[in-house]
């Protein structure tokens, strides 16, 4: 090797030792930073675990696309909220051996079927309106959170979109509820 390689060779060495003894500290210094304390100052409470059960149509003259549209999204709706455990769907077995299991209960109240034509020429009429009760009970029974939700598209998208707003509508009210642990 030339003298200029070698030299090149011998500072790029030691450019490396030095990053990493400059960084090495650090490194160990974040990772015991992380490490939870004996005494943590805000403890989070244990999550609890959610299943949703099938939207109940209730009165209302709703097609099984409409609920099963509903249950998707509640279940995407309630994963993106991280604030259960796990979201299961109806009939999940694995949910006999969950101890702290809430169940979702939705029932159609009201439904007015809307019309995407009409939302496209008068932009004024052919709503889609959906109104649900939601409510979340223990396996005992005991309700622990109960809400009337709306959903609606008024102007642009599909009769669906109704739906995504309506399952985005009952994450945000039970997000933002105190659940009791």
């Amino acid at each position: 090797m030339k003298p200029n390689k070698r030299v090149s060779a011998f500072l790029l060495a030691v450019a490396v030792a030095t990053t990493a003894v400059a960084y090495s500290p650090k490194l160990s210094a974040d990772t015991t930073a992380k490490q939870p304390s004996a005494v943590d100052k805000n403890p989070k409470p244990p999550q609890r675990s959610v299943q949703v059960v099938l939207v109940d149509p209730g009165d209302a003259n709703l097609s099984a696309s409409f609920q099963i549209a509903i249950y998707e999204s509640l279940l995407d709706e309630l994963n993106k909220t991280k604030k259960f455990k796990h979201v299961l769907r109806d009939g999940e077995r694995s949910a006999g051996e969950i101890p702290d299991l809430l169940t979702l209960k939705t029932k159609v109240e009201k439904y007015t079927a809307g019309s995407e034509t009409q939302r496209a020429v008068t932009t004024v009429s052919g709503a889609t309106k959906l109104t649900v009760k939601s409510q979340l009970c223990t396996r005992d029974g005991q309700i622990v959170f109960e809400r009337t939700v709306h959903g609606k598209v008024l102007f642009i998208g599909s009769n669906l979109r109704a739906t995504h707003d309506l399952a985005r509508n009952v994450a945000k009210s039970i997000k933002q509820s105190p659940v009791p642990e």
